[in-house]
């Protein structure tokens, strides 16, 4: 009696929230258009790296199953990605399929390595503005990434493109009891099968596989030479790889309004890429397209929609590979667009915004913008972008330093006043702002309102007293706070200044 009554006492797991018939059905129906989706980006990633699309195909089923399991962002979407598929071709292309899958488990090693070391944490560090970067270059990457498929195609294509976008835009306002990109991609596929519509379709992009794949390891000489071959490729995968990821679940934490943890999801990836570099993957990351279908555009929230999406991609290509063959490319085409809009920050662009923009905000931006698109890697225009803030940032800093003086009742001494922050950009014209000459034998230098943060401070100050010095005066830095006092006490006089 006494274990029933323990047993009933416990306190209860939280109930899954997909486990609501109405979640559910969201869920399930946000992982198909996904899976959908997924199709021609694969083997488009596949051809890009030089590998047979069985490869990318099985690549996002496997990242997709096992970052829904390990992965800190629930609703994200990982696959086989351009970003890796770009690092990989090189390799691919001059050593083969084994070099490449053996870099991808590097790469996965390493990015568990780098979460453990807390890379994650580095994302705090990136601007609000290099994300609005981020974003608008992405939405841009997107659309252009469609226009092959809209050029030099029967004409037919346009206006079975408009239909979609006509469903996709209106289908929202009568109802949202089903995605609709899935409605447009169901509505194209019939109407272009039973009117026997000569129109690029999925079968069209490449051979989709027939069977399950396969667990093994890559065929390598296991020495050193390999390990210096594939090392840089697997540094370049763990990298990007890991900043799109967390650059993307960051967006989808604003777009949802709720917290994802950013360690988990860097072990998480690294985790995922193991696993499909077992399985004969390419490889990849987060995927924000396929993101923003799963969480704008079908309303996804769970780690099931995730999950479903690597399980249906893979039904689909095996077991359903004569009907996936079959849809229209102008279906995908219509959702990767709105897709391509909706991720679009606008109002970083509308002109009242942009008027109210501090100048240096705006610059970093378009620098993002532009970057990513010049090189076609967001990791590279990222960087770039958080350089450029950095740039922006000491520039504006520089300036707020401010000294102040004022000569003591008697005449005998000076007193400075020194209001700000000081570092290597604050610093470098703090020498110029003191009267060497005229100044009495007796200088005083207040500091309660500074902070000594670097050596450039400090050597800045030692340049002063050691002018002074120079001219037979005297000089006491005073009021220094704590963590002041301790670098200028352990720095002071060390640095070669004036030698």
């Amino acid at each position: 009696m006494s274990s029933v009554l323990s047993a009933a006492s416990r306190p209860r797991l939280p109930r899954p929230s997909w486990l609501s018939p109405k979640v559910f059905r969201t869920e399930v129906l946000a992982g198909l258009v996904v899976a959908l989706a997924l199709i021609p980006e694969a083997i488009s990633f596949s051809i890009l790296a030089g590998v047979d699309p069985r490869v990318g195909l099985f690549a996002s089923f496997t990242m997709a199953v096992t970052i829904a399991i390990c992965g800190g962002r629930p609703a994200m979407i990982s696959a086989a990605t351009g970003a890796v598929a770009l690092v990989v071709a090189p390799l691919a292309k001059e050593y083969g399929l084994d070099h490449l899958v053996a870099a991808v488990i590097l790469g996965g090693a390493i990015q568990i390595l780098l979460a453990v070391l807390g890379v994650a944490k580095l994302m705090r560090f990136i601007p609000r503005s290099v994300m609005v970067g981020f974003v608008n270059a992405l939405a841009i990457l997107i659309f252009v990434a469609q226009v092959p498929h809209l050029l030099g195609v029967p004409w037919l294509v346009y206006p079975l493109v408009a239909v979609a976008l006509a469903i996709m835009v209106g289908l929202p306002r009568l109802t949202r009891a089903v995605p609709a990109p899935l409605v447009a991609i169901v509505v194209l596929t019939v109407v272009t099968v039973t009117t026997h519509a000569a129109v690029p379709t999925v079968g069209d992009e490449g051979a989709l596989p027939d069977s399950l794949p396969t667990l093994g390891l890559p065929q390598i000489p296991w020495t050193m030479d390999t390990l210096t071959l594939i090392a840089p490729y697997a540094l370049g995968i763990a990298l990007v790889g890991l900043m799109e990821s967390l650059m993307t679940a960051k967006l989808v934490d604003d777009i949802t309004d709720t917290p994802s943890s950013k360690t988990r999801e860097s072990w998480g990836q690294g985790v995922a890429n193991i696993v499909t570099g077992f399985f004969g993957g390419m490889g990849g990351c987060a995927m924000i397209g396929q993101t923003m279908i799963n969480v704008k555009a079908s309303g996804a929230r769970t780690r099931l929609s995730t999950f479903l999406a690597g399980v249906f991609l893979l039904i689909l290509v095996v077991a359903l590979g004569d009907v996936v063959a079959v849809i229209p490319m102008a279906a995908l085409v219509a959702v990767m667009v709105i897709v391509a809009v909706s991720t679009f920050d606008w109002h970083s662009v509308a002109p009242a915004t942009l008027r109210r923009m501090p100048y240096g905000e705006t610059i970093v931006m378009v620098t993002t913008v532009v970057t990513t698109l010049a090189t076609h890697n967001l990791a590279v225009g990222v960087v770039v972008g958080v350089l450029t803030a950095m740039v922006v940032f000491a520039r504006r800093v520089a300036h707020l330093v401010e000294v102040t003086s004022v000569l003591d009742p008697e005449g005998t001494t000076r007193i400075y006043s020194v209001h700000g922050e000081l570092f290597f950009a604050s610093s470098n014209d703090l020498v110029g702002r003191f009267d060497y000459a005229n100044d009495p034998d007796s200088v005083i230098i207040d500091m309660t309102h500074a902070h000594v943060w670097d050596a450039s401070s400090v050597a800045a100050l030692d340049a002063v007293t050691t002018k002074y010095a120079a001219r037979g005066k005297t000089v006491e830095i005073v009021e220094l706070n704590r963590p002041s006092a301790h670098i200028h006490g352990t720095l002071a006089g060390r640095l070669g200044v004036g030698h």
